[in-house]
């Protein structure tokens, strides 16, 4: 019969509180945790005040190539492999201030986070299982996400080039930003 550590029961909790906090999923913290599926059940039933949601976990690469999550993802992976490989953080808590970090600085620049924990949680996975890399773009020699084995000369980044339409949301022009000149009414 295995004894189990009150300390590293009461940490695997602790861990989990603060990713259930963060907006993780049930599969995030069965993965992530060494708790039962039952007891993290009540515990985000008493963290959040409601069940876990249901549903499957994001599983296309694909997304984090489109032009805004690519910025996004490419922001918060930089800063995980940082603390990782700089700072020597275990993958774990290199995940979780990572992820901190990266809606800090998203909040400073005034703009929506994209990535959400649960995404970025899945990009972290693809990393490791071989799926994604991070290419340098040659005009700002900035690492950005790209699909694994894809030739990386003459990589372009979507900063230095994005996309005709790039930032031209219906949302936006919902929350009453003026139209371009070319639709504006002459009166």
């Amino acid at each position: 019969m295995s004894q189990k550590s009150l300390v590293d029961e009461m940490q695997q909790v602790q861990l989990a509180i603060e990713l259930i906090e963060l907006g993780a999923r049930l599969q995030v913290l069965e993965t992530e945790t060494g708790i039962s599926r039952a007891k993290l059940i009540r515990l985000y039933k008493e963290v959040r005040g409601m069940s876990p949601p249901k549903g499957m976990l994001p599983f296309s690469a694909d997304w984090f190539i489109t032009w805004l999550p690519n910025i996004h993802s490419s922001l918060f992976y930089n800063i995980y492999l940082r603390l990782r490989e700089d700072q020597g953080c275990e993958r774990i808590e290199a995940f979780v201030t990572a992820f901190r970090l990266y809606q800090e600085q998203v909040k400073l620049d005034g703009a929506e986070t994209v990535l959400g924990l649960t995404r970025a949680w899945t990009l972290v996975r693809f990393f490791e299982s071989d799926l994604l890399q991070l290419s340098e773009c040659t005009r700002c020699a900035g690492h950005f996400v790209a699909h694994a084995h894809s030739p990386a000369h003459d990589y372009v980044c979507g900063i230095c080039q994005p996309p005709s339409r790039a930032g031209k949301t219906r949302k936006r022009q919902k929350a009453g930003a003026e139209p371009p000149a070319a639709v504006r009414r002459v009166s």
